[in-house]
């Protein structure tokens, strides 16, 4: 199954503590956040990807061209270092596809310009690139064929350290409580869709919420709610974050790694398309 991803935004807020290096780039132990996003996919089987480029496409394009297996593989050394011999490897048996898609471009824009690698596809999966899970991909996809959606999303509790303050007409307050409290779920950015997305994509426009505000009159729209691992990496300090998460063996995303995975927490597979009215669609 194809895996879109969109790599192609400047990611101004990731930007306050790093490089110009685009923010799928920013390392998270030693490879990049899009290798993290991109091994979640190939745990479960799924290696074709298509990279929609924009805003420091040459930095990723180079990363691969230039990929060293050995940073992450054990490996024997012979002959003076010039034979090496692999005990396991990460992308040999990946098919990656690089789409410059524009530089100012919106997720909907760079997803309508690869559509010609999908549309012939029965499902194909997308995802922002800046989110980390260990939810079962392939439990969604069973639910996103039963539902008769076009689109699913991962909906995700709000991660916000706030609170919400309500109050009476007189300034007095009636209730504090934290964000997270809240009956809402937040778009987490992993997506099922069906070639018939492009329906209800236009020109100038954006998947979210304009696609998505055509899908959910016509109960096209499935959220499956999630409460288990899920982070974004969308300013320094989540990136900070994750940083300290992998330097203490604590990498839950990492289902691949017998020994740096945490327990997947269950998927809430709704029994019939969700209309979303409850999202949060970023």
């Amino acid at each position: 199954m194809k895996v879109v991803l969109f790599c192609g935004g400047f990611g101004m807020r990731m930007r306050e503590g790093a490089a110009s290096a685009p923010k799928p780039m920013q390392l998270i132990g030693d490879r990049p956040l899009l290798w993290h996003v991109m091994r979640y996919y190939a745990h479960f089987g799924h290696k074709d990807f298509i990279l929609c480029l924009g805003y420091g496409a040459a930095a990723v394009k180079d990363y691969f061209l230039r990929y060293d297996e050995t940073i992450s593989n054990d490996f024997t050394l012979t002959g003076g270092g010039r034979d090496i011999r692999m005990f396991s490897t990460d992308i040999s048996d990946w098919n990656i596809t690089f789409i410059d898609t524009g530089l100012r471009a919106t997720i909907g824009e760079r997803l309508m310009k690869v559509r010609e690698h999908v549309q012939d596809e029965e499902i194909f999966l997308a995802n922002y690139a800046d989110t980390l899970t260990a939810s079962d991909l392939s439990a969604s996809i069973a639910s996103f064929r039963n539902s008769g959606a076009v689109v699913s999303m991962l909906a995700v509790p709000p991660v916000s350290t706030h609170h919400v303050v309500e109050m009476g007409d007189d300034g007095l307050v009636t209730r504090v409580r934290e964000v997270r409290d809240l009956m809402q779920y937040e778009n987490g950015g992993f997506f099922v869709m069906k070639p018939d997305i492009f329906d209800y994509l236009h020109e100038g426009e954006d998947m979210v919420p304009h696609a998505f505000d055509r899908l959910i009159p016509q109960g096209k729209l499935q959220a499956q709610r999630y409460d288990g691992f899920w982070r974004a990496a969308d300013t320094f300090k989540d990136r900070a974050e994750l940083e300290e998460m992998f330097a203490r063996g604590d990498c839950p995303w990492m289902l691949w790694d017998d020994n740096r995975n945490g327990a997947a927490r269950k998927l809430i597979i709704p029994s019939q398309p969700t209309r979303a009215s409850s999202l949060v669609a970023g």
